[in-house]
């Protein structure tokens, strides 16, 4: 992958307490070699279901039509705040690729025990509708690739292309902990 393409991380952090219903998105713009150049910020509700349009709406907001792809650290932020892949690829208008970093049997369950009624149904929809997972291997670690706008093999070199070192894609990495530092200063004003 050239040095200079770009990709939007977005990671989030929820560190707080039951009282503080929002969780942090944040958005990293870093080329392939690992130059960061650009950041914004948003937010979604915890258990809601805004945070496919939150996202949407940062990365309308940055206004970076050159960050070819945008990485996401998870599909469920701020607990069960289900990601629709294919609605973001269609309001961002660039491949999607969640990554995340540990083997798993899947959500249901989790959702089963956290919903119940139309609350549950239309998060199981959502999930349900997520492209298949695929583990890549990156740098002598696994990950697990979902992608709308590419094939799995393009994603997979994709976020091999985004991953120097250790298994997190650098963009991805540069959210989280911008991220957490907004949650912390956040958390510091209250």
């Amino acid at each position: 992958m050239k040095a200079g393409v770009r990709a939007l991380g977005i990671a989030e952090s929820y560190r707080g307490d039951h009282d503080r219903n929002r969780s942090t998105i944040a958005g990293a713009v870093v080329r392939a070699d690992r130059v960061c150049d650009g950041f914004a910020y948003g937010s979604c509700r915890v258990g809601g279901t805004d945070g496919t349009g939150s996202i949407a709406g940062l990365v309308d907001d940055l206004g970076r039509p050159d960050a070819r792809y945008v990485l996401l650290g998870t599909v469920a932020p701020a607990w069960y705040n289900l990601l629709d892949l294919t609605r973001l690829f269609e309001a961002v208008d660039r491949p999607v690729i969640a990554v995340t970093f540990e083997a798993s049997d899947g959500l249901e369950d989790g959702l089963r025990d956290a919903f119940s009624g139309p609350d549950l149904e239309s998060r199981l929809e959502t999930y349900r509708s997520l492209p298949e997972r695929h583990a890549v291997s990156v740098n002598d670690e696994t990950v697990y690739v979902r992608a709308v706008g590419l094939e799995p093999t393009e994603a997979a070199a994709v976020v091999r292309g985004f991953t120097p070192e250790g298994g997190r894609p650098e963009p991805i990495r540069v959210a989280r902990e911008a991220a957490r530092a907004a949650d912390a200063y956040a958390r510091s004003l209250e």
